[in-house]
């Protein structure tokens, strides 16, 4: 629990309860700008948030008001001891709700300065790119007022709490690990000072004290595990890590050119959250250095414009000081299922421009809450240039579509991705055939899939509490198909333990790429009932 410093004259407002309201503004609604006020009985706030941040990490307590929703007391510190300067107009925030209180089930807010993002759109963009295909938090924007006084536009992060985890995972109560290097601290002696937060294993669990955050767990034990799994028996890793999910994020960090993360230098940036059913899921930590605002991979000095263009789609995959990288990437399957990540993540939102787009509605939407900020970092003419033009004499900071305009030409070409994917499409599931007394009582699902296919099986299961299971699907003319070898693919499946509905979706595996239908299997698959076909 961290200290905080209480204030003897302390305006008491009466909290407005705990509940979600009804009429509350969602608080990480793209379309909406919140309002956040902080009041402070000490009128030099400034001065003593520098010197808590400075000394540590504890936290002066104010007031807090959320979209006029009212709270008797909240606990406010600077969030970032990265992004923190002494003396600066605008730090990054960190505010824990009074015991008892929240706001939609949120009991932390956390709100960034957008550090080195003249845009002011990276994080918000790269949030919502992420939430496509893996456990991401949301993201918008906030004007903040502290003391009656603005004190700027800022983006505001979901924190990985409570209904984050609830909404992703269906379960708050797991272990939580989250990579952020001290700034104070060096590796313990003993320990590889070359880890950082990489998950190379260290069986000292000293080791991990300096690298990551201990959030919902007391205990280094499962992390430990984790790497000892990952470094010395890889073949195993499944039965501890999500090895899809992570190989999504592995994907959305190389394609968006996010090196404040695993993939860059010092592996850092990430969370990572144990759930009940006993395997981990990395998740994606702050953003705000995203489309190659940080350029520095762990070799060497800082990334060239010309380098982040073509940060090869396979980085670290020999690299043993980033295991997640070169233990998964060396098994074949994982390695094409990796490239298919990239090339979906590509093609869904950079050859087309889709990105631009809502890069110019985003900036659109805030700029006059960004014009109004006194406190803001960079001038208009920045704000504007920088997502078609490099921003910055010190900080070379690209803009965002001058990067990735380049970057989707270039991975267009790669020798890795050029290969097409087979195609899946008709997807069905036989009826019972019209006027035919006889009842369904199977799922017989047919696809077309081409070209080149080696191999399709479908992935399925009848209650969301179970795990998928997989079955190959066949074009042999003897299983629900049709014509042998005319590219449909068929199956039979069984319903068990009186089941009526099926949930599923299929794969595809060429010899280079795997393809899914539906494309977005993590969060939507197809759904059969029993009672349906029988109509």
């Amino acid at each position: 629990m961290r200290n905080k410093i209480l204030l003897p004259f302390l305006l008491v407002w009466c909290s407005i309860g705990t509940a979600w309201n009804q009429n509350q503004l969602d608080l990480y609604s793209p379309s909406t700008i919140q309002e956040i006020r902080i009041t402070f009985a000490q009128p030099n706030w400034r001065d003593i948030l520098d010197s808590l941040r400075y000394n540590g990490s504890n936290t002066l307590a104010g007031s807090l008001e959320v979209n006029k929703q009212k709270f008797d007391n909240a606990d406010v510190r600077y969030r970032s001891a990265r992004a923190f300067q002494i003396g600066g107009k605008r730090n990054s925030l960190y505010i824990q709700l009074g015991e008892g209180q929240s706001y939609q089930g949120h009991t932390v807010l956390e709100l960034s300065n957008a550090l080195r993002d003249p845009s002011m759109i990276r994080e918000v963009l790269g949030y919502e790119i992420a939430g496509n295909y893996m456990p991401a938090p949301r993201a918008n924007y906030a004007r903040v007022y502290i003391n009656g006084n603005y004190y700027g536009l800022f983006v505001n992060i979901e924190s990985v709490e409570g209904p984050f985890l609830d909404r992703y995972f269906g379960d708050r109560n797991g272990e939580l690990y989250h990579a952020s290097i001290s700034t104070t601290q060096v590796a313990p002696d003993g320990c590889n000072p070359r880890a950082f937060a990489s998950l190379q294993h260290e069986p000292n669990s000293a080791c991990y004290t300096y690298a990551y955050d201990r959030i919902n767990t007391n205990s280094w034990n499962s992390l430990i595990e984790l790497t000892r799994i990952l470094n010395q028996e890889p073949d195993k890793i499944e039965q501890i890590l999500d090895v899809d999910r992570t190989l999504w994020l592995l994907a959305f960090n190389n394609v968006m050119v996010n090196l404040s993360s695993y993939t860059g230098h010092p592996s850092q940036n990430y969370y990572l959250y144990r759930a009940n059913n006993g395997k981990f899921t990395i998740i994606p930590g702050d953003l705000n250095f995203i489309f190659g605002s940080f350029k520095n991979i762990g070799s060497g000095s800082d990334l060239s414009f010309k380098e982040l263009v073509q940060l090869d789609p396979l980085l670290h995959a020999q690299n043993p000081e980033r295991p997640l990288l070169n233990k998964l990437l060396s098994n074949e399957t994982w390695r094409k299922l990796y490239l298919s990540h990239v090339r979906t993540i590509l093609y869904n939102h950079l050859v087309k421009g889709q990105y631009e787009k809502r890069a110019a509605a985003l900036q659109e939407f805030i700029k006059q809450a960004w014009l109004d900020d006194q406190n803001k970092e960079y001038n208009l003419s920045d704000f504007t240039k920088s997502i078609n033009a490099t921003v910055g004499q010190r900080s070379r900071i690209p803009g965002v579509a001058e990067l990735m305009s380049q970057r989707a030409e270039f991975l267009q070409t790669h020798p890795e991705l050029k290969v097409l994917p087979s195609d899946i499409t008709n997807v069905r599931v036989e009826p019972r055939e019209k006027y035919s007394p006889k009842q369904v009582t199977d799922f017989r699902i047919q696809a077309k899939v081409g070209p080149f296919a080696r191999k399709v099986t479908i992935r399925y299961r009848f209650s969301p509490d179970e795990p998928f299971q997989e079955v190959a699907m066949l074009d042999d003319g003897n299983s629900h198909d049709g014509v042998a070898n005319d590219d449909i693919f068929g199956v039979e499946i069984k319903p068990v333990n009186g089941a009526r509905e099926i949930e599923y979706y299929i794969v595809a595996e060429n010899a280079r790429l795997f393809s899914f239908d539906p494309p977005n299997y993590m969060y939507q698959r197809h759904r059969a009932n029993l009672d349906d076909l029988n109509k």
